[in-house]
């Protein structure tokens, strides 16, 4: 009888830490949030400009060829299929629909991620273990003003623009497919691509990229300042921060479409 107990012990535990963690990172957010009134203080403003630059331009490349190539297997699968019922001119329609309303700001937020997450994570989960962190707060510097504000105002800005330029590449590399391997020429393609795609779908596309830009700093971050353990510490919160963000952005990209198209 003693290992139930034990396991409801160890399952208790568990529930309350996830408790503390999630009340951290959403103190944390709040407090970052609320210095948003002074990003364009000098200092502030240099470091967010900075942010900017490795969210958006330093992420371009990577992003170009999985947006090119999720729109060209988008418009591949659907066209094979609508091929079957003589109905491949339709595939304009699937492939934008589906990219402005979830595949575009999906992919966006696993890349960024995967790339600008995980350095978040990596680059704060430095500071705290060599006292840095320590340090700003003793210099009577709030760390979450000094940090994780500029990245914060950086991942909310630049996630819906590279969102936006996801979905183009995505929609251009559907009609490369479609007008090569479909026999759909650009034109009926874009027509239909046009006509099925609604601003509905644009605005809540633009809203999914836009809080998951939050989900991804604000987990990157939380990660960062918890790490333990040395430089094993940051590997394992770099790790964390990645896999979390990669679940909590599957669960909201359900909920929400279920929010607005059910």
């Amino acid at each position: 009888m003693r290992y139930p107990a034990h396991s409801a012990r160890r399952l208790g535990s568990q529930v309350l830490q996830l408790m503390h963690d999630t009340g951290h990172a959403m103190f944390m957010l709040l407090e970052a949030a609320s210095f948003c009134r002074y990003v364009f203080s000098k200092r502030s403003w240099n470091e967010t400009s900075m942010q900017m630059y490795i969210t958006g331009i330093k992420s371009l490349a990577v992003i170009t060829v999985v947006a090119l190539f999720t729109g060209m297997i988008l418009a591949l699968q659907t066209g094979l299929e609508l091929r079957r019922y003589g109905q491949e001119v339709y595939i304009g329609s699937a492939v934008s629909v589906s990219m402005i309303r979830e595949m575009g700001p999906f992919m966006t937020g696993l890349i960024i991620a995967a790339s600008v997450g995980s350095a978040i994570a990596a680059q704060i989960g430095t500071m705290t273990v060599s006292e840095e962190i320590a340090a700003l707060e003793v210099m009577s510097i709030n760390p979450n003003r000094f940090l994780v504000m500029p990245r914060l105002v950086a991942l909310v800005v630049m996630m819906p623009i590279l969102t936006v330029y996801t979905n183009i590449l995505g929609i251009m590399g559907g009609a490369v497919v479609g007008a090569t391997q479909l026999g759909v020429s650009v034109q009926a393609y874009m027509d239909n691509a046009t006509q099925f795609a609604t601003n509905k779908d644009l605005y809540v596309g633009l809203f999914k990229a836009f809080v998951f830009g939050i989900v991804i700093t604000t987990v990157a971050c939380h990660q960062g300042f918890m790490t333990r353990e040395g430089a094993v510490g940051v590997g394992k919160a770099t790790r964390r921060s990645v896999i979390i963000s990669f679940l909590v952005i599957l669960v909201l990209g359900y909920m929400i479409t279920r929010l607005f198209y059910v």
